[in-house]
């Protein structure tokens, strides 16, 4: 039985994967089946709270594989887990249009970030799996996500701020077209059966939520174009970059109910975040010039840029966040 445990699989022995399969298991079925049994509505702080639990569990994990795999291991996970958790500022504000445009009320809004949650792990296990065969085939494919890397971090610093119309949603009017929609919300149901309007049969349908849950998915699929060759830039070990990008995932849906709150002071982190992308990217060709950046270097760089992003942002907002502050009523004499 030991013997199994030690098998390599992906670079590392198959107990360390099966470590951390056991974190991320438990941390979920505390989750929906400690904190969440039923539906209802998540507060800000509760949300804080959530996150910081998911943080440090994120952390600790670090220190481990730092203890486990040395510093230079430890250093890049931290640097991936601290530009995932950046990258999906942006995600959390998709995902609040999202829900604004269904409707969807806040008690219904964890089931559909759980089970959301489930499937980016898949998506990004596919995603992560195929990009490290890619590297480890044909090293040239680094230099093209560092070309990926600098075009998307230039666009992102000349691109206009609008809101997406979700009501042209070419992904949104082909699942229409597919599946039998009910006209509303049906409580917390994904499908449930009815009679067909033209037959009487009862039929199987699929609810707005489900439409929710795809879109959700299809964002996150969308953003993890930027974040996965973003953390193969900083590592091409594929148990550093799973890691470090479903860490920062799981606490992103316990920070959504606190960030959907107040996302319009970060208005200016987007202009952070594009210069991270421009610095990984540009990263891949220095090292060919100059030799390899050391990890600690990237991870401060990277610190840097988005700390100054968030204090601009706040700094630059604070009137409008004292504007929409609660006036204190005077006292009766």
């Amino acid at each position: 039985m030991l013997e199994l445990l030690n098998v390599p699989w992906l670079g590392h022995a198959l107990w360390q994967w099966l470590t951390f399969a056991g974190v991320v298991f438990t941390l979920l079925l505390l989750d929906l089946g400690v904190l969440h049994k039923g539906e209802r509505e998540i507060g800000v702080r509760e949300s804080l709270l959530l996150s910081a639990g998911y943080i440090s569990a994120g952390l600790l994990f670090g220190a481990w594989l730092w203890w486990q795999l040395g510093e230079a291991s430890g250093v890049a996970y931290l640097t991936g887990f601290v530009i995932e958790k950046s990258l999906s500022m942006d995600n959390v504000f998709v995902i609040a249009l999202i829900f604004g445009y269904f409707a969807v009320p806040r008690a219904l809004q964890h089931r559909v970030l759980f089970w959301g949650i489930l499937g980016v792990i898949v998506l990004r296990g596919l995603m992560i799996g195929l990009g490290a065969a890619l590297v480890a085939e044909f090293h040239w494919v680094l230099y093209l996500f560092g070309a990926f890397l600098l075009v998307t971090g230039v666009k992102m610093l000349w691109a206009s701020d609008h809101d997406p119309d979700l009501s042209n949603n070419g992904a949104l009017k082909l699942l229409r077209k597919l599946m039998r929609v009910t006209p509303t919300l049906q409580g917390n149901a994904f499908f449930v059966r009815a009679p067909h309007p033209g037959t009487g049969k009862t039929v199987l349908w699929a609810t707005p939520l489900f439409l929710c849950l795809c879109l959700v998915e299809l964002a996150d699929l969308v953003f993890a174009v930027d974040s996965v060759p973003a953390i193969f830039a900083i590592s091409t070990d594929p148990y550093i970059v799973f890691t470090s990008n479903i860490f920062a995932i799981l606490g992103l849906r316990a920070l959504y109910f606190a960030l959907a709150a107040m996302i319009h002071r970060f208005a200016y982190l987007k202009y952070a975040l594009a210069a991270v992308l421009v610095f990984i990217g540009a990263k891949i060709f220095i090292t060919e010039l100059v030799g390899k950046i050391p990890p600690a270097v990237s991870l401060g760089v990277t610190l840097s840029l988005i700390a100054g992003g968030v204090l601009v942002s706040l700094w630059k907002t604070r009137d409008a966040a004292q504007a929409k502050a609660p006036e204190l009523q005077p006292l009766k004499p």
